[in-house]
């Protein structure tokens, strides 16, 4: 049981950085990722990069929950929920 948890939260993690890669592609005004990470911090828009990088999370869970694999389901809200934390701890401080 727990295996499948921290495999869904891998997964959750895994997920959320490619979409967060996917959002720097779509969004970023240039082809280096770094320069683009400095733009949005210093512009305040990484954390709605962020939060368009978790919307591959809900795929993944309903994929889990469509194969009645619950506990990686639970573990991709997890890794969701510690997105979403890490989203309002980066919005609130900078």
């Amino acid at each position: 049981m727990k295996k499948e948890i921290i495999s869904g939260f891998i997964v959750g993690i895994i997920a959320t950085a490619f979409g967060l890669v996917f959002a720097i592609q779509i969004f970023g005004k240039s082809d280096d990722w770094s320069a683009v990470l400095r733009q949005a911090v210093a512009e305040g828009f990484l954390t709605k990069l962020m939060s368009i990088g978790a919307l591959l999370n809900l795929g993944a869970f309903f994929l889990f929950l469509k194969k009645k694999q619950d506990h990686r389901a639970k573990g991709v809200l997890i890794a969701t929920i510690l997105v979403f934390i890490a989203t309002l701890i980066i919005k609130f401080t900078y």
